[in-house]
């Protein structure tokens, strides 16, 4: 099983949405985390309401930093996927493993203003989209070696 770790800089939305679904999907082949070089402190409320909506457990999400993973007995990480543009940009901690590591952008539905609709529609979208690339992370074939590994998943982050 790989260890999987979902990067964001607040690590309340987008990485919240990209360790649920990881573990849902792949459950059989990967255990996902989160975390974030400067969490907010805990999940925003709109992921924990699609999230809950759609049936997944949320009794254990939470924001936590990135310096989890990097310490001597975190779990041994086989792939880091950022999925903010600030995180991606920002010097990473030392990963122990030297992971496969990969940037899968998508706009932050926190940032989103308007009405509550408005707002969970930003959450819904960048839900599916992480669905989508997920899902063709799933259709790779196992045992890709990790130069193509990189390569593959560097081309489904272009993903819509």
């Amino acid at each position: 099983m790989q260890n999987i770790l979902v990067l964001c800089t607040g690590n309340s939305a987008r990485s919240i949405l990209g360790e649920a679904i990881l573990n849902r999907l792949g459950a059989l082949r990967f255990q996902a985390f989160s975390a974030g070089s400067k969490p907010t402190g805990r999940p925003n409320p709109f992921a924990i309401a699609l999230l809950d909506a759609k049936g997944y457990d949320t009794s254990l999400a939470r924001s936590k930093s990135w310096d989890e993973f990097a310490s001597p007995d975190a779990p041994k990480l086989d792939i880091v996927i950022t999925v903010c543009d600030s995180a991606a940009a920002e010097s990473c901690p030392y990963w122990p493993g030297a992971p496969v590591s990969a940037h899968w952008g998508l706009p932050d539905p926190a940032s989103v203003t308007g009405s509550n609709a408005e707002i969970a529609a930003a959450f819904a979208q960048t839900y599916a989209a992480l669905t989508a690339r997920v899902e063709a992370f799933l259709a790779l074939p196992e045992g890709l070696p990790p130069a193509e590994m990189k390569a593959a998943l560097t081309q489904i982050g272009k993903m819509p």
